[in-house]
């Protein structure tokens, strides 16, 4: 991807987009996928980068949902297991079978889970990732030897999957580019045209990055901004009720030892009524998450004390090695763009996931809710409406069959970079050095190039956090490294070293909300 090139695309073309989409993180690249592929002319403006929001700060677990199954959403279970079985399929490089325990202290616990847990494999099908199993105590300490000791009787083992959200973003992106798509970072919408009879015909949007203005032309606009969904809707439509509510979620990163082992902890039952998962990621242990209702939403949403202690309280109860503030290497925190229900009184965690298309009555069609497993089912949904809305010719989705860019069937997931897929080789093959520039995780002088070539990484956070993920895995490292990979950008990108400073200090002022004082 080359943002260049996309600009002069984007200049060039005289007549309308059959399709704009407004964001890009998971259902706006998605719907991008979708839409290219089946070949109508398609855009995607996204204000920031790529997975900049929600998308990047996931648990990192593509999965039906257990505790969906506990709220009797069967529906949305159903569906994200078919979806995690096609995601599998068509991203064998960013998607893998990661086992799961939970540990019972108590007698009953074992049979009650393993019960829920067939009916789970039995929901998933042909595409399911193994079977569920019943396991005895010394079973379940071989699979994961830092669980707490006193009074565990056994546990259940069920599979799920586990990929790498922005790096899957990513290739995404260069998915729907292969097709044929037009993507633009640090691109925002202004506004949204309409003709005389109040229907929408396009967007006037801003290039971030130079200032200049763009009024451009489309029979469908999409917004897929997730929690910034009402602010597009506003935009349309002043006055319409909120239709998303926001609930914050936190998780907090470990050192792999507390973990030990390549099995994943999921917890049933924490203090407030939601499951807490222990992941192994990248050498790492990811500990999450919260559920916390907000009313303000930010770009950067911090962690709250009470959450970073709820965390803490219940990985504690039950690991051998318990975590404490000083062993988070970093904590970060995303917003879940829930579809609002009628019901005030119903606690975040109870809101379904299923997501929502609405259809304005001036055309504006908005992805409301959703979660990344069913990303592919979403941008079906949406762009089946956008033929609808701006009278496209028809022609059936294909992304079920879809490779991801990058695939490898082969991928050796002991390799740091098997993120890349194919082309891991391509990035190795670089003149500019393999060598890592950190003990803590692996990231070279080559995949920083690539990055800012081929990624259209712009700043320095768009490679430090997203293209690749050190400041997700251990802030404080990638803080120590960051002007390193900031003088290297700027040669890649021919900037001065006023750029490298800026750049530094805007990233050291984004690095602080993932440290913990």
């Amino acid at each position: 991807m080359n943002r260049a090139q996309n600009l002069k695309r984007l200049k060039s073309r005289k007549k309308p987009w059959d399709i704009v989409i407004i964001g890009g993180g998971a259902s706006g690249i998605g719907s991008a996928i979708d839409a290219a592929s089946r070949g109508y002319k398609t855009l995607l403006l996204e204000k920031y980068d790529f997975a900049k929001g929600t998308s990047s700060r996931s648990t990192k677990l593509v999965h039906g949902g257990v505790r969906y199954l506990q709220n009797g959403d069967i529906s949305l279970v159903i569906e994200a297991l078919r979806e995690r079985g096609i995601m599998r399929k068509n991203a064998p490089h960013l998607v893998q079978d990661l086992s799961f325990v939970i540990p019972s202290y108590d007698w009953w616990n074992s049979p009650f889970y393993g019960l829920g847990l067939k009916v789970y494999d039995m929901m998933a099908g042909k595409l399911g990732l193994g079977p569920s199993t019943l396991l005895d105590r010394e079973e379940t300490l071989d699979l994961i030897p830092n669980v707490k000791k006193k009074g565990l009787r056994g546990g259940v083992i069920y599979h799920d999957g586990q990929f790498d959200d922005a790096r899957m973003a990513v290739s995404m992106a260069q998915t729907a580019e292969n097709h044929g798509a037009t993507l633009l970072n640090y691109f925002s919408v202004e506004g949204l045209i309409k003709d005389e009879s109040e229907m929408i015909t396009g967007v006037t949007a801003k290039d971030e990055l130079n200032g200049k203005t763009y009024t451009i032309e489309a029979k469908v606009v999409i917004n897929a901004t997730g929690v910034f969904s009402d602010s597009v809707i506003q935009m349309d439509q002043p006055g319409t009720p909120a239709r998303i509510r926001p609930s914050q979620g936190i998780h907090l990163v470990l050192e792999g030892s507390f973990l030990d082992g390549k099995h994943a902890i999921m917890v049933p039952q924490t203090t407030d009524g939601r499951v807490l998962f222990a992941v192994p990621w990248n050498d790492y242990v990811v500990v999450g998450t919260t559920d916390t209702a907000i009313d303000s939403i930010d770009f950067e949403p911090k962690p709250l004390e009470e959450e970073i202690d709820f965390v803490l309280e219940n990985a504690s109860a039950y690991m051998s090695r318990m975590p404490k503030r000083e062993d988070v290497l970093s904590v970060f925190s995303g917003l879940r763009p829930l579809a609002a229900s009628n019901n005030d009184s119903e606690s975040t965690k109870e809101v379904s996931r299923h997501h929502k298309v609405m259809v304005s009555t001036s055309g504006l069609l908005s992805i409301l809710g959703g979660k990344w497993t069913t990303y592919r089912k979403i941008a079906e949904d949406t762009i089946n409406t956008a033929i609808t809305v701006g009278g496209l010719p028809e022609r059936k989705c294909s992304t079920e069959l879809l490779p991801i860019h990058g695939y490898d069937y082969n991928a050796d997931w002991s390799d740091p970079m098997h993120a890349y897929g194919t082309d891991a080789e391509k990035i190795r093959e670089l003149s500019f050095g393999n060598d890592s520039l950190s003990e803590a995780f692996y990231i070279s002088p080559n995949m920083i190039h690539w990055a800012c070539a081929e990624e259209m990484a712009v700043t320095l956070e768009d490679v430090l956090a997203r293209r690749h993920r050190g400041l997700f895995l251990n802030a404080k490292e990638t803080l120590r490294i960051a002007p390193v990979v900031a003088q290297l950008m700027a040669e890649f990108l021919n900037k001065d070293e006023q750029w490298v400073s800026e750049q530094i200090h805007a990233f050291e002022e984004v690095a602080s909300a993932y440290l913990i004082p």
